[in-house]
């Protein structure tokens, strides 16, 4: 069950609460959007996006790569994070500076002091696809917030409950939007409904999500 979110904040700088630990911060990465285009697409030239596989065989629709010490990879083994890329057998990309630096100050902006990722899960959205109701609990550190940016095409974000079943929002997100959830909102179940047909200046015909973490 889902409830439509109408934000009417169109300005950069704007402040949505989701919940106790949880903000939406609208336009928070315009400032460095350039920098973000060109630093993943840096990272996709070193680890390729690729469909991953779930634990049962399906191909995921959303295309991934990773940056940082650590990656979220998923298999026949399960969802887990690894040193290495399973494709190439090197390490992943490192996460660049620019990056690290957004995730901290979005972290903090949301009330999370001192938050440093060591993993960086770049996820790209083409028109349709869509992501079902899941939560973030591969991360050893439970404590550590999510900071998750939007960038390219809009998409409406399902900010569910602790329960699968509990009522979701619908969150518009647009192109640098970001949403930093934790303490008591850490475990929330989290999805994006299917991505609309559109074209951004700068991305094209897709959306592409950072999901910055602090997995061990």
């Amino acid at each position: 069950m889902t409830d439509d979110l109408f934000d009417t904040d169109e300005a950069p700088g704007g402040r949505l609460v989701l919940g106790p630990g949880a903000v939406l911060l609208r336009g928070f990465a315009r400032p460095v959007a350039a920098a973000l285009h060109a630093q993943v697409a840096a990272i996709a030239r070193q680890a390729p996006w690729r469909h991953m596989a779930t634990p049962g065989g399906r191909r995921m629709s959303v295309a991934t790569t990773n940056c940082g010490a650590l990656g979220w990879v998923s298999d026949a083994r399960g969802y887990r994070y690894a040193a290495v890329d399973p494709d190439s057998g090197r390490p992943w990309p490192a996460l660049p500076a620019v990056l690290s630096t957004l995730a901290g100050e979005a972290a903090a902006a949301a009330g999370f002091a001192d938050f440093v990722p060591d993993a960086c899960l770049v996820n790209r959205y083409a028109p349709g696809t869509r992501l079902s109701l899941h939560q973030d609990r591969d991360e050893r550190d439970l404590q550590a917030p999510i900071v998750s940016v939007s960038l390219g095409l809009p998409a409406t974000f399902l900010w569910g409950g602790l329960a699968r079943g509990d009522r979701a929002l619908r969150v518009p997100l647009r192109h640098s939007d970001v949403v930093v959830w934790g303490g008591e909102d850490r475990l929330r179940f989290h999805g994006v409904l299917p991505v609309p047909q559109g074209h951004h200046a700068e991305w094209g015909a897709v959306r592409v999500n950072l999901t910055f973490r602090r997995a061990r």
